[in-house]
């Protein structure tokens, strides 16, 4: 009688295991931004769910089904994400040919082909000899963990291409900006080290550091719609003219609109001309109701132009231009930035940085 009632409550707890590694692994996907993290986050959970000694990822080559281009590893004390063409040649028989769709399932090792249309890598589970043979439960547990994957990682290797194909677009704006003359367009290449070292300060998060990275090349994409004389312009502008450049956020923030993935790049390119006490445009948000992002960009973005000078300004020294921050604080800027700002500032790295923003 014992015997018998045990059984529903063994399967209904496995059943529950099952579950409990389906919602795991979603939550993981819907956190995780590109496929080296993920692959690393799932052999933690590997680890975690069927109690085995080490887990690895293997990824082939979307362009070269013979090839890996990384494998992930945890040995229940390390991650290690392995990416270099050298240390992946190491990589033996057994394993590559799970790569390819074969099954290895060994009282230790369990190898487990990644296969949406094709195959795109392999799943490798380990336990070590004082440890008990997998059962065929653990089977089932790493099959569903297995099915679960190959979707997520399928998905993100897409998002991954349609950034890499987005991002040389961009690039190409930015080229056509700096061919026109456009000054603002033309940052240094160390503009984004310092918005950057700001937002790390600020903690914004690995997102929100990508968002200010697509910022900072597309913010004034919009001038392409503005004509060079008014860009180029040495004297002051008319209200005409002016409203022209007043509607530069929203023109920019219009010509990557229908780009999906830079949703989160929209506020940032929108709001960043607004100002800390309201008196900004293009909608007047003071505060909090000014994005982080656009509050960040607002200070590195006057600075580098104070550096620079425009045909209708003069140039500001390194130690003028951070006076000039310093006393927009609270007006003009976030007072919380500029706090930020200025100790960092006092970095010799970011000195550094700063004064070649020229």
């Amino acid at each position: 009688m014992s015997l018998i009632s045990s059984q529903p409550k063994s399967y209904a707890r496995r059943y529950q295991m099952i579950i409990s590694a389906v919602h795991m692994v979603y939550r993981l996907v819907n956190s995780t931004y590109n496929v080296n993290e993920l692959c690393l986050r799932l052999t933690r959970l590997l680890c975690q769910f069927v109690k085995a000694h080490s887990a690895s990822i293997c990824i082939l080559d979307p362009n070269a089904k013979d090839k890996l281009v990384l494998i992930a590893i945890f040995d229940n004390r390390i991650n290690i994400l392995i990416d270099k063409k050298k240390d992946l040649t190491a990589v033996s028989d057994k394993e590559m040919a799970v790569t390819q769709g074969q099954a290895v399932v060994e009282k230790r090792l369990i190898g487990l082909p990644l296969i949406a249309d094709e195959s795109i890598g392999a799943i490798f589970v380990r336990r070590s000899s004082s440890e008990p043979a997998f059962t065929p439960f653990d089977k089932d547990m790493i099959s569903v963990f297995a099915e679960q994957s190959v979707t997520a990682i399928k998905n993100l290797q897409l998002y991954e291409q349609q950034q890499t194909t987005i991002l040389s677009s961009i690039k190409f704006i930015d080229k056509l900006l700096a061919k026109r003359g456009h000054e603002t367009a033309q940052h240094t290449p160390v503009y984004f080290k310092v918005v950057k070292a700001l937002a790390e300060r600020l903690r914004v998060g690995e997102r929100g550091i990508e968002a200010l990275y697509y910022a900072t090349v597309l913010h004034d994409a919009g001038t392409l719609d503005i004509p060079y004389e008014i860009l180029s312009k040495t004297e002051r502008l008319t209200p005409e003219e002016f409203k022209l450049i007043r509607d530069l956020p929203a023109k920019s923030a219009e010509l990557i609109r229908p780009v999906e993935f830079l949703k989160p790049v929209l506020p940032i390119i929108l709001y960043h001309r607004e100002k800390y006490d309201g008196t900004g445009y293009p909608s007047g948000l003071k505060r909090d109701q000014i994005p982080l992002g656009a509050r960040i960009l607002a200070v590195v973005d006057a600075y580098e132009s104070m550096l620079r000078g425009r045909p209708y300004k003069r140039q500001f020294t390194v130690e003028e231009a951070l006076e000039e921050i310093k006393r927009n604080g609270g007006t003009q800027f976030d007072p919380r930035v500029v706090k930020i700002f200025c100790e960092l500032c006092q970095q010799k790295k970011i000195r550094n940085y700063l004064s070649r923003l020229k």
